[in-house]
């Protein structure tokens, strides 16, 4: 909305700054914080008295997070609102890329309050049922996904590109529909997945919108893809401005979310950030990508698939409880451990899914 007042510009005065994704970018992550640090507490106060038992906790998990009982959910709602916010205001309206993030993000977004809402007003840990998670999150995929492949420059529509080899495209015609509905519905779930130690799944989250924000700058640039030899995307620059406003509104939300957490942020906000990442990593072109930079998540999806798969086979078990961070906790990992650590496995990995840029 703001990039409007760049009309207003004689070319040597502030109103030209607004011309810039970079200085756009940084005014929607300063929105999203401020955001974030005033509207928090606030939040967290209604939460408690609307749902003073808060979000109910697995019997069948560590014992100790017992502990967490009558902490409040729902807490994606402040970075949600913050996210929303801090991109209306600073990016460009008229970008198609960043209606199907938003669009994408708000949705499944929507779909986790009604699962969260479930799970606080029936005092259960189940909440929607997954198939029909599955279904709705689908159909959301299919959206962005079909939207997705009208705006990519013919010659990448319904394509698939590949890292590194970076003169490689997969032709998947109208395969690529319902490949990129799985890469953003898995992101999603896999991210749901990680959310089950304070601030496990935040900081993760934000080391991956920032890679693929720096991404989506690169490929939105014609001087940039030439110097690195990757497919030009154009207007996927803008999508810097959602993941720059991500990072603030994950800030804001950290800061209460640290433990011990004073709200979590539930399937509202861990499927609406996964959704994010996967759309913006099908916006452009970098799916493959996605699965470096989010290996951590793709880990913790792996370790519940694996898990099932062996379970129902053998009987028994390959992790001593799944998603795998739980196993790390089972094995007497105390949580600040297994949450740090983690965070430093997703920056080597976003470091190595930045590197696929210039590697060829």
């Amino acid at each position: 909305m703001l990039y409007w007042l760049s009309a207003l510009s004689d070319g040597g005065d502030v109103f030209n700054l607004f011309r810039y994704i970079t200085f756009r970018a940084g005014g929607a992550f300063f929105t999203a914080l401020v955001f974030g640090f005033v509207f928090g507490r606030p939040l967290i106060n209604a939460l408690r008295r609307k749902y003073a038992a808060g979000q109910p906790i697995r019997e069948d998990g560590p014992a100790h997070h017992m502990s967490k009982a009558g902490t409040p959910t729902m807490g994606g709602l402040l970075i949600l609102a913050a996210l929303t916010l801090s991109t209306l205001l600073w990016a460009r309206l008229d970008n198609p890329y960043v209606w199907i993030v938003l669009g994408t993000t708000v949705a499944f977004g929507l779909v986790g309050f009604v699962d969260d809402w479930a799970k606080v007003s029936r005092r259960s840990s189940k909440g929607v049922p997954g198939r029909v998670r599955l279904l709705i999150g689908f159909a959301i995929a299919g959206v962005a996904a079909y939207v997705a492949t009208l705006v990519h420059p013919a010659s990448l529509s319904g394509q698939l590109a590949v890292p590194v080899f970076k003169d490689v495209l997969f032709n998947l015609g109208w395969i690529f529909i319902p490949f990129a509905m799985f890469v953003i519905v898995g992101s999603a779930n896999a991210v749901n997945l990680t959310d089950g130690l304070d601030g496990l799944a935040i900081m993760p989250v934000m080391i991956a919108a920032g890679t693929l924000g720096v991404i989506a700058y690169a490929v939105g640039r014609v001087d940039f893809t030439e110097y690195l030899e990757v497919h030009y995307v154009p207007g996927t620059g803008e999508l810097l401005i959602f993941t720059a406003g991500l990072i603030g509104g994950g800030l804001g939300f950290l800061w209460y979310n640290a433990p011990p957490a004073a709200v979590f942020m539930g399937d509202t906000g861990s499927l609406a950030l996964g959704g994010a990442l996967g759309a913006i990593a099908v916006s452009t072109k970098h799916e493959i990508v996605l699965a470096i930079v989010g290996g951590l998540f793709v880990a913790e999806a792996v370790s519940v698939i694996v898990q099932v798969a062996y379970f129902k086979a053998t009987g028994k078990r390959v992790f001593l409880m799944a998603p795998i961070h739980h196993h790390f906790e089972k094995k007497g990992w105390a949580e600040p451990q297994v949450v740090i650590r983690f965070w430093i496995i997703s920056l080597i990995l976003a470091l190595i899914g930045l590197a696929t840029l210039k590697l060829r």
